[in-house]
């Protein structure tokens, strides 16, 4: 009995050694002086490449006010929906700000930042020809959609479409023009924008209602709470000053009554 207790003791303390040795997410940051952040760029307009190839939008716009509130330097790292949450785990970025969704499941892989920063909605990105005029339509027909995206099995439980995942969002968009499917299935966010592009808006449209309204979160490394904890100050802040909705206009997304809800009770202090 006495053995199995040293034995527990020396294990206990090897794992407080070890959680000591583990740099500070936070420190780490302030030490290399740039903070990297894992967002979209392929997700027009909250995370897109520009001609010279930079990664811009309202989510880099974000990352670079967490970086400016750091005083460092700015690095940001493309990532998509099937493996945002692993490079943040493997420690390939700090902070991931790129259109994820909250969902139950994440919560037990990443750490969620509260208040919440956003909402959307899912829709699909329709060829004008195709026969489809309500949800209940899409019965036996063929979508693409992406690998990762929660709402992709929910869909095909509750309208019967056949859904056909690829990685990220240029593969689908692909393969919708490329006939191989009838319409895009994804965030309603993406569908308007890509709806604002030339190559889209003509043979295309979005003529069904959003449904599966969701939050979006952005995300640090699980028992990372100093970057937690600054990352929930700066939320709250964002709030307060309408740093959200100030975005939506400036990349042209229509506003969301999320954003304006979030910043008025932020604002009122309730």
């Amino acid at each position: 009995m006495r053995i199995a207790r040293m034995l527990v003791g020396a294990l206990l303390g090897l794992l407080v050694t070890g959680a000591a040795a583990r740099a500070d997410v936070l420190d780490d940051i302030k030490k290399r002086g740039t903070l990297i952040v894992g967002v979209k760029a392929d997700y027009k307009p909250f995370g897109f490449r520009e001609p010279s190839g930079g990664i811009i939008g309202l989510e880099p716009d974000l990352a670079a006010d967490v970086a400016k509130k750091l005083g460092v330097k700015l690095e940001l790292v493309p990532v998509v929906s099937a493996n945002r949450m692993e490079f943040l785990n493997q420690g390939k970025i700090d902070l991931m700000i790129a259109t994820m969704s909250d969902k139950p499941d994440r919560r037990k892989v990443v750490q969620v930042i509260e208040p919440l920063y956003y909402s959307d909605a899912v829709n699909i990105l329709l060829k004008k020809d195709a026969p489809v005029k309500s949800w209940a339509d899409l019965k036996g027909k063929k979508l693409c959609g992406t690998t990762g995206a929660f709402y992709n099995k929910d869909v095909a439980q509750q309208y019967g479409p056949e859904i056909a995942s690829f990685d990220g969002s240029d593969k689908p968009l692909l393969a919708l023009k490329n006939g191989d499917c009838i319409g895009y299935l994804y965030d309603q966010t993406f569908v308007v924008g890509k709806l604002t592009d030339d190559d889209w808006k003509g043979g295309y449209h979005m003529p069904l209602p959003g449904i599966m309204e969701t939050p979006w979160a952005i995300a640090v490394k699980l028992g990372e709470t100093n970057l937690q904890k600054f990352m929930e100050d700066i939320h709250k802040e964002w709030m307060k000053s309408g740093r959200i909705v100030e975005l939506e206009k400036k990349w042209s997304v229509p506003p969301t009554d999320y954003a304006k809800r979030t910043h008025e009770k932020a604002k009122s202090g309730s």
